[in-house]
Protein backbone atom coordinates (compact mmCIF):
# COMPACT_ATOMS: atom_id res chain seq x y z
CA UNK A 1 0.00 0.00 0.00
CA UNK A 2 1.64 3.62 -1.21
CA UNK A 3 2.23 5.95 1.78
CA UNK A 4 -0.82 7.53 3.22
CA UNK A 5 -1.43 11.58 4.12
CA UNK A 6 -3.02 10.56 7.03
CA UNK A 7 -3.64 14.44 8.51
CA UNK A 8 -3.99 14.44 12.62
CA UNK A 9 -4.54 10.88 12.90
CA UNK A 10 -1.87 8.59 14.64
CA UNK A 11 -2.00 4.90 15.85
CA UNK A 12 -0.95 4.66 19.86
CA UNK A 13 0.41 1.58 20.54
CA UNK A 14 0.28 0.49 24.55
CA UNK A 15 2.16 -2.19 25.46
CA UNK A 16 3.68 -2.21 29.02
CA UNK A 17 6.38 -4.07 28.60
CA UNK A 18 9.31 -3.73 26.12
CA UNK A 19 8.25 -5.79 22.83
CA UNK A 20 9.73 -7.06 20.00
CA UNK A 21 6.33 -7.02 18.20
CA UNK A 22 5.22 -3.68 19.06
CA UNK A 23 8.70 -1.94 18.54
CA UNK A 24 8.28 -4.20 14.97
CA UNK A 25 4.69 -2.68 14.61
CA UNK A 26 5.71 1.04 15.19
CA UNK A 27 8.65 0.59 12.45
CA UNK A 28 6.61 -1.10 10.06
CA UNK A 29 3.44 1.84 10.38
CA UNK A 30 6.12 4.61 10.11
CA UNK A 31 7.39 3.09 7.34
CA UNK A 32 3.68 2.89 5.47
CA UNK A 33 3.33 6.58 6.20
CA UNK A 34 1.46 5.89 9.42
CA UNK A 35 2.35 8.70 12.68
CA UNK A 36 2.81 6.19 15.33
CA UNK A 37 2.87 6.47 19.38
CA UNK A 38 4.44 4.23 21.61
CA UNK A 39 3.63 4.32 24.74
CA UNK A 40 4.24 1.85 28.10
CA UNK A 41 0.92 2.55 29.56
CA UNK A 42 1.71 6.11 30.80
CA UNK A 43 -1.36 8.19 31.72
CA UNK A 44 -0.35 11.28 31.54
CA UNK A 45 1.62 11.23 28.21
CA UNK A 46 -1.03 9.14 26.92
CA UNK A 47 -3.52 11.94 27.81
CA UNK A 48 -1.68 14.60 25.64
CA UNK A 49 -2.18 13.38 22.30
CA UNK A 50 -5.66 12.19 23.06
CA UNK A 51 -6.55 15.02 20.03
CA UNK A 52 -4.21 13.15 17.67
CA UNK A 53 -5.50 9.40 18.24
CA UNK A 54 -7.35 7.29 15.34
CA UNK A 55 -6.82 4.27 16.73
CA UNK A 56 -5.58 2.44 19.71
CA UNK A 57 -3.71 -1.38 19.65
CA UNK A 58 -3.37 -2.62 23.03
CA UNK A 59 -0.93 -5.72 23.76
CA UNK A 60 -2.74 -7.48 26.32
CA UNK A 61 -0.72 -9.41 29.06
CA UNK A 62 -1.29 -11.74 31.68
CA UNK A 63 -1.36 -8.44 34.34
CA UNK A 64 -4.86 -7.02 33.25
CA UNK A 65 -6.60 -7.39 36.51
CA UNK A 66 -4.05 -5.21 37.20
CA UNK A 67 -4.43 -2.29 34.74
CA UNK A 68 -8.54 -1.19 35.75
CA UNK A 69 -7.36 2.65 36.26
CA UNK A 70 -5.17 2.50 32.74
CA UNK A 71 -8.53 1.01 30.61
CA UNK A 72 -10.69 2.95 32.29
CA UNK A 73 -9.12 6.26 30.75
CA UNK A 74 -8.44 4.31 27.18
CA UNK A 75 -12.20 3.66 27.23
CA UNK A 76 -13.36 6.78 28.00
CA UNK A 77 -10.64 8.75 25.90
CA UNK A 78 -11.80 5.98 22.96
CA UNK A 79 -15.51 6.95 23.78
CA UNK A 80 -14.90 10.64 23.80
CA UNK A 81 -12.93 10.70 20.55
CA UNK A 82 -14.94 8.34 18.76
CA UNK A 83 -12.26 6.55 17.80
CA UNK A 84 -11.45 2.39 17.71
CA UNK A 85 -9.39 -0.37 19.17
CA UNK A 86 -7.62 -3.12 18.41
CA UNK A 87 -6.45 -5.93 20.77
CA UNK A 88 -3.83 -8.69 21.15
CA UNK A 89 -3.81 -11.63 23.80
CA UNK A 90 -5.24 -14.75 24.55
CA UNK A 91 -8.77 -15.43 25.43
CA UNK A 92 -8.61 -14.71 28.98
CA UNK A 93 -6.82 -11.59 28.72
CA UNK A 94 -9.57 -9.91 26.03
CA UNK A 95 -11.99 -11.32 28.83
CA UNK A 96 -11.09 -9.52 31.26
CA UNK A 97 -9.99 -6.51 29.08
CA UNK A 98 -14.18 -6.69 28.06
CA UNK A 99 -15.18 -6.15 31.14
CA UNK A 100 -14.46 -2.78 31.20
CA UNK A 101 -13.92 -1.89 27.52
CA UNK A 102 -17.36 -2.13 25.47
CA UNK A 103 -16.78 -4.23 22.34
CA UNK A 104 -18.62 -1.50 20.27
CA UNK A 105 -15.69 0.32 20.07
CA UNK A 106 -12.95 -2.80 19.77
CA UNK A 107 -12.23 -3.02 15.60
CA UNK A 108 -10.92 -6.48 16.39
CA UNK A 109 -8.76 -8.71 18.18
CA UNK A 110 -5.86 -10.92 17.55
CA UNK A 111 -5.24 -13.51 19.15
CA UNK A 112 -1.12 -14.70 19.69
CA UNK A 113 0.87 -16.44 17.81
CA UNK A 114 0.84 -12.65 16.06
CA UNK A 115 -0.15 -12.86 11.98
CA UNK A 116 1.87 -9.63 12.04
CA UNK A 117 0.55 -9.03 8.03
CA UNK A 118 -2.94 -9.52 8.87
CA UNK A 119 -2.66 -7.03 11.71
CA UNK A 120 -0.70 -4.24 9.88
CA UNK A 121 -3.62 -4.68 6.54
CA UNK A 122 -5.90 -4.39 9.22
CA UNK A 123 -4.62 -1.25 10.40
CA UNK A 124 -3.43 0.61 6.98
CA UNK A 125 -7.18 -0.14 5.65
CA UNK A 126 -8.63 1.29 9.10
CA UNK A 127 -6.66 4.27 8.86
CA UNK A 128 -6.79 4.78 5.01
CA UNK A 129 -10.38 5.06 5.63
CA UNK A 130 -10.37 7.40 8.25
CA UNK A 131 -7.84 9.55 8.34
CA UNK A 132 -6.67 12.74 6.40
CA UNK A 133 -9.30 13.26 3.97
CA UNK A 134 -11.06 10.93 4.49
CA UNK A 135 -11.28 11.35 8.08
CA UNK A 136 -15.03 11.56 9.74
CA UNK A 137 -15.81 15.13 10.45
CA UNK A 138 -16.43 15.98 14.25
CA UNK A 139 -19.86 17.59 14.97
CA UNK A 140 -21.11 18.33 18.14
CA UNK A 141 -23.86 18.61 19.37
CA UNK A 142 -24.71 21.51 22.27
CA UNK A 143 -27.99 21.27 23.76
CA UNK A 144 -30.09 21.43 27.00
CA UNK A 145 -33.00 19.07 25.67
CA UNK A 146 -31.34 15.99 25.99
CA UNK A 147 -34.50 13.95 23.99
CA UNK A 148 -33.89 16.41 21.19
CA UNK A 149 -30.08 15.72 21.16
CA UNK A 150 -30.09 12.39 21.08
CA UNK A 151 -32.29 12.23 18.11
CA UNK A 152 -29.93 14.45 16.32
CA UNK A 153 -26.78 12.37 17.87
CA UNK A 154 -28.60 9.11 16.37
CA UNK A 155 -29.24 10.77 12.68
CA UNK A 156 -25.32 11.57 12.36
CA UNK A 157 -23.18 8.82 14.35
CA UNK A 158 -22.98 7.09 10.61
CA UNK A 159 -21.20 9.96 9.14
CA UNK A 160 -19.71 11.56 11.55
CA UNK A 161 -17.86 11.28 14.62
CA UNK A 162 -20.16 12.87 17.10
CA UNK A 163 -19.97 14.82 20.50
CA UNK A 164 -22.72 15.67 22.77
CA UNK A 165 -23.26 18.49 25.70
CA UNK A 166 -26.40 19.62 27.44
CA UNK A 167 -24.74 23.06 28.30
CA UNK A 168 -22.48 25.19 27.11
CA UNK A 169 -20.04 24.77 30.75
CA UNK A 170 -19.98 21.01 28.96
CA UNK A 171 -19.39 22.42 25.49
CA UNK A 172 -16.27 24.21 26.73
CA UNK A 173 -15.30 21.38 28.71
CA UNK A 174 -15.54 18.91 25.40
CA UNK A 175 -13.37 21.57 23.25
CA UNK A 176 -10.50 21.77 25.46
CA UNK A 177 -10.44 18.20 25.49
CA UNK A 178 -11.96 17.16 22.11
CA UNK A 179 -11.28 18.79 18.36
CA UNK A 180 -14.67 19.66 16.39
CA UNK A 181 -15.16 20.83 13.09
CA UNK A 182 -18.72 22.11 13.65
CA UNK A 183 -20.73 23.02 16.43
CA UNK A 184 -24.67 22.44 16.50
CA UNK A 185 -25.50 25.01 19.15
CA UNK A 186 -28.76 25.41 20.46
CA UNK A 187 -30.26 29.16 20.34
CA UNK A 188 -32.05 28.57 23.87
CA UNK A 189 -30.42 27.18 26.77
CA UNK A 190 -30.89 28.30 30.68
CA UNK A 191 -27.92 29.86 32.04
CA UNK A 192 -25.76 30.35 29.21
CA UNK A 193 -27.88 30.72 25.72
CA UNK A 194 -26.43 30.06 22.45
CA UNK A 195 -25.31 33.46 21.76
CA UNK A 196 -23.31 33.86 25.00
CA UNK A 197 -21.61 30.49 24.51
CA UNK A 198 -20.42 31.59 20.80
CA UNK A 199 -19.07 34.51 22.33
CA UNK A 200 -16.82 32.60 24.82
CA UNK A 201 -15.95 30.63 22.28
CA UNK A 202 -15.25 33.64 19.85
CA UNK A 203 -12.88 34.73 22.68
CA UNK A 204 -10.44 31.73 23.09
CA UNK A 205 -8.01 31.54 20.16
CA UNK A 206 -7.94 27.50 20.39
CA UNK A 207 -11.85 27.43 19.31
CA UNK A 208 -12.54 30.80 17.46
CA UNK A 209 -12.17 29.25 14.00
CA UNK A 210 -14.74 26.17 14.87
CA UNK A 211 -17.76 27.09 12.88
CA UNK A 212 -21.24 27.13 14.48
CA UNK A 213 -24.68 26.18 13.19
CA UNK A 214 -27.78 27.40 15.28
CA UNK A 215 -30.40 25.40 16.17
CA UNK A 216 -33.68 27.67 16.90
CA UNK A 217 -37.02 26.73 17.48
CA UNK A 218 -38.48 29.84 16.35
CA UNK A 219 -39.09 30.78 12.50
CA UNK A 220 -40.30 34.44 12.98
CA UNK A 221 -38.66 37.38 11.01
CA UNK A 222 -37.65 38.85 14.27
CA UNK A 223 -36.27 35.51 16.00
CA UNK A 224 -34.52 34.59 12.62
CA UNK A 225 -32.97 38.60 12.11
CA UNK A 226 -31.13 38.13 15.75
CA UNK A 227 -29.46 34.81 14.85
CA UNK A 228 -28.08 36.14 11.87
CA UNK A 229 -26.68 39.27 13.17
CA UNK A 230 -24.45 37.30 15.00
CA UNK A 231 -22.74 35.73 11.30
CA UNK A 232 -23.16 31.80 12.47
CA UNK A 233 -21.84 29.76 9.50
CA UNK A 234 -26.14 28.81 9.40
CA UNK A 235 -29.39 28.75 11.50
CA UNK A 236 -31.61 25.43 11.08
CA UNK A 237 -34.85 24.84 12.59
CA UNK A 238 -35.43 21.94 15.03
CA UNK A 239 -38.47 21.10 13.18
CA UNK A 240 -35.39 20.03 10.01
CA UNK A 241 -35.46 16.11 9.05
CA UNK A 242 -33.41 14.16 9.17
CA UNK A 243 -32.01 13.74 5.72
CA UNK A 244 -32.04 17.64 5.60
CA UNK A 245 -29.74 18.20 8.31
CA UNK A 246 -27.39 15.41 6.53
CA UNK A 247 -27.82 17.46 3.33
CA UNK A 248 -26.95 20.21 4.93
CA UNK A 249 -23.88 19.38 6.44
CA UNK A 250 -22.33 17.11 3.78
CA UNK A 251 -22.69 20.36 1.67
CA UNK A 252 -21.23 22.74 4.40
CA UNK A 253 -18.12 20.19 4.55
CA UNK A 254 -18.00 20.02 0.72
CA UNK A 255 -18.02 23.92 0.42
CA UNK A 256 -15.08 24.00 3.01
CA UNK A 257 -12.78 21.29 1.92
Amino acid sequence: MDNMDVGRGKVLIICETESFLASSLVSKLEGSGVPTFLSHGNIREIDAERNNIELVIFFMNENMEEMTELLVFVKDMVSDTDSRMILIGDDDEYRTATRVIPETVILGWYKRPLKMDDLLKGILKYMEENSGENRKKTVLIVDDDITYMRTVYEWLKDRYHVGMAASGVQAISYLARNKADLILLDYEMPVANGPQVLEMLNSDSQMDQIPVMFLTGHADAKSVLSVVSLCPADYLLKTIDRETLLKKLEDFFAKNR
